[in-house]
């Protein structure tokens, strides 16, 4: 049995707790606090948004789950409004929980006399804001982790609670590591909120471990789309890990013949060549790859512009080369 279904909530060490997220990220931390038997008075998510062709308003997995659940739930479109605070306040939460959420105001998050706790898919200090996941593969990282904090002022420097490290594969992509990372800060989570209550916790200042990192520090901020745009003149392993980095989403880019080609997977070959960085070869039946400083990425899972994404035969079977 599991760390996460072995801890048995009792009244004197079953905090009240409000969870914050809206993603499916955060659908595994809830549930995990939730089969755990942990009280939870309230989980706040984003408010429902208009989705798809028909513009329906859409629920966040968050929403979804807490709704089967019956859990009381709160949609607030701004987080300092005064009637929400007010709604907050009457839950009496003595711990907060945020997971794949909005900025807080330091009215929210300072509320609960426990404290209010984030999961960061990162070992903090490494690796601080929106995209940690993305950049540590971008960046070639071989190995990351979870880091439980409470929140401050400054964005991801909170005290140290609790962290998990896991490796990460040589060819592993963006959406493959996210999912093994919601179930590691799920079950993270659970471990920090019982040893918060049991008073078992040594809080660890971030700027601590700043002193003792060997390299400097690396940050994560949020994907734009000059990110995801490959520069061929990079080399192998860099424009590799570029591509992993951002599959499924937002997705590498590059063009052919003037339209925007969307890369998902890729293979490396490493080979001196005197061909232009960024031209297109192919034999037109089985392969397809770009030339770049040291070598060729073969692209192997695509999505050309105003086509669904497919692999690359099917692609070749149907695309006309200029």
């Amino acid at each position: 049995m599991s760390e996460i279904n072995t801890f048995i909530a009792h009244p004197a060490s079953n905090p009240r707790i409000i969870f914050m997220g809206t993603p499916e990220f955060a659908v595994a931390s809830l549930s995990s606090l939730v089969e755990a038997g942990f009280n939870i008075v309230g989980v706040i998510t984003a408010p429902d948004k208009p989705a798809g062709r028909g513009m329906k308003l859409t629920e966040s997995a968050v929403k979804k789950y807490a709704v089967e659940r019956g859990l009381t739930i709160l949609q607030p479109e701004k987080l300092k409004n005064p009637e929400f605070l007010e709604t907050l306040k009457s839950l009496h939460a003595e711990v907060q929980c945020v997971v794949a959420f909005r900025m807080l105001p330091e009215v929210v998050w300072n509320m609960p006399p426990m404290g209010t706790i984030n999961v960061h898919a990162s070992l903090l200090p490494q690796y601080r804001g929106a995209a940690p996941i993305n950049w540590a593969i971008i960046n070639g990282e071989k190995e990351t982790g979870i880091t439980t904090f409470k929140l401050k002022h400054e964005i991801d420097t909170g005290d140290i609670l609790l962290q998990q490290k896991i490796s990460i594969g040589d060819d592993e992509t963006a959406g493959e590591l996210h999912d093994r990372l919601k179930e590691t800060g799920a079950a993270l989570l659970v471990k920090t909120i019982a040893a918060l209550a049991n008073q078992t916790l040594n809080e660890k200042p971030q700027t601590t471990l700043e002193g003792t990192l060997s390299k400097d520090l690396k940050h994560a901020p949020k994907i734009f789309t000059d990110t995801c745009k490959i520069d061929w003149n990079k080399s192998v392993d860099e424009i590799y890990n570029l591509i992993r980095g951002l599959s499924p989403h937002p997705c590498a880019f590059t063009c052919l013949n003037n339209k925007v080609l969307k890369i998902y997977l890729g293979n490396k070959e490493f080979a001196a060549h005197e061909f232009e960085n960024g031209t297109v070869h192919t034999d037109g039946k089985t392969f397809l790859k770009f030339a770049c400083s040291n070598g060729f990425i073969h692209v192997t899972d695509l999505q050309p512009e105003g086509k669904k994404r497919m692999l690359i035969d099917a692609f070749l079977r149907g695309y006309r080369f200029n």
